[in-house]
């Protein structure tokens, strides 16, 4: 806790470990190193690939393997928010991940569909009523799980707009809901964990039935073709994903360091380390936690609006617990309360997965045996965890911190100690 005390012809007092005393959170945030490094990084990256792609350098699927990635990246991101810095663990946030996928996915068929039915119909003698049109669109969307009926949940699916907003506004809705039920019972812990995890076991089984109105277990497909730009070609539709996913991660990154380094973040920090203490300091925990829990759920319900176009398709089994297991997976690996560990360990485990599984690694004949990679990667990923896990606890970007650590001790010049000027200060 911050100790700081001003008094007439007397230097303030601050105390070694305070957030003050940090040089990261002195500084504005834009001057601050890791985010500066990290908006250099991500633009470098960016730029560099829209580059090759347009000389041919780079495949169409190359780039959407990265723009998937920086949504994995955001999505990421702020489950270090919630899990890193609250301690809250979640073991269900990859389903508002999905949500957002739903809610953009429904735009994507409802008006790419809308276009086929009118085309063909035009092609009658007789004008099509609005009524003939509906059901020739549900027929064409729900036919293949036997119905033709329109379901209540896409009333708004024709609207743009609409459906950015659910894409948002619903997992935030769902969040604060399950969140202040939970909070306000003082769930904590494991069995906070075990109850997002069975609500999210529980959203990915009703998807999977036929009548939950977005088509079960064939979930909506297609999503890369956006309605009206049929002449534009996927090499450019990706680019314009990949600027928007990298945009979106910048805007988050920037959210999230502005968030942590101020009083809400050392609030988070007490909550994770003592949340007693913090109870008892007057500070309203529960509040504190609803609004991290709320505000990353809308993140990764914009993370997963970007994500599934590129992907092509979402159904159930996206929105199943071993995705939000997944997700912790990597905030531990890239190192958890670690803004760019989270990043770092999404991106390594994302593109390390489509490297062992797209058949870009070797299989292995011992002669006796042929490792197939693409049936040992789980087995691959549980290992470089448990490794991560026994010797380096802060992750990989723990050791990025380690590695610029001793660089400064290096490269540092020669001075009074900064303890010895501090207790200097603090004399009367």
């Amino acid at each position: 806790m911050t100790d700081a005390t001003a008094s007439a012809g007397r230097p303030t007092r601050i105390t070694r470990g305070s957030p003050a005393d940090h040089p990261s959170i002195r500084r504005p945030l834009i001057r601050r190193p890791d985010v500066l490094i990290f908006l250099a990084i991500l633009a470098l990256v960016t730029i560099g690939a829209t580059v090759l792609a347009q000389t041919g350098h780079v495949s169409t699927s190359t780039v959407k393997l990265l723009g998937k990635t920086l949504c994995l990246c955001l999505a990421a991101l702020a489950m270090d928010l919630v899990w890193g810095y609250t301690g809250i663990l979640s073991l269900g946030h990859f389903a508002f991940f999905g949500i957002g996928g739903y809610a953009i996915g429904m735009w994507l068929m409802w008006d790419r569909t809308e276009l086929i039915v009118l085309d063909t119909l035009a092609r009658n003698p007789l004008p099509a009523t609005p009524l003939e049109v509906q059901e020739a669109i549900g027929s064409q969307i729900f036919g293949v799980v036997g119905s033709t009926e329109i379901p209540w949940l896409w009333a708004f699916a024709g609207s743009l707009p609409l459906q950015l907003a659910a894409a948002v506004l619903v997992p935030g809705i769902v969040a604060l809901i399950f969140g202040w039920l939970a909070f306000r019972s003082r769930v904590a812990g494991v069995y906070l964990s075990i109850l997002t995890q069975a609500g999210t076991l529980a959203l990915s089984l009703w998807l999977f039935q036929n009548d939950s109105g977005l088509r079960g277990n064939n979930g909506l497909s297609g999503l890369q073709n956006l309605p009206g730009l049929d002449h534009v070609p996927q090499s450019t539709i990706s680019l314009w994903f990949l600027w928007a996913s990298a945009l979106a991660l910048a805007g988050a990154y920037l959210l999230a360091a502005w968030t942590v380094a101020g009083r809400f973040g050392s609030v988070l920090r007490g909550i994770r380390d003592d949340e007693a203490r913090v109870r008892f300091l007057g500070y309203e925990v529960e509040h504190y936690k609803l609004a991290i829990f709320t505000g990353t759920a809308m993140a990764c319900g914009i993370a997963g609006a970007l994500y599934y176009p590129q992907a092509g398709i979402v159904n159930p089994a996206e929105i199943a617990p071993i995705a939000s297991i997944y997700l912790a997976v990597w905030v531990a690996i890239g190192g958890r309360g670690l803004l760019y560990g989270a990043v770092i360990g999404a991106a390594f485990v994302s593109l390390l997965s489509s490297w062992f599984t797209g058949g870009g690694a070797p299989d292995i004949d011992l002669g006796f045996y042929e490792i197939r990679w693409t049936d040992w990667w789980l087995v691959l990923l549980g290992l470089t965890f448990v490794l991560v896990t026994l010797f380096a606890p802060k992750g990989l970007g723990g050791l990025v911190d380690l590695w610029t650590e001793r660089r400064s001790r290096r490269t540092s010049d020669l001075g009074p100690d900064e303890g010895a000027l501090r207790a200097e200060e603090e004399r009367p």
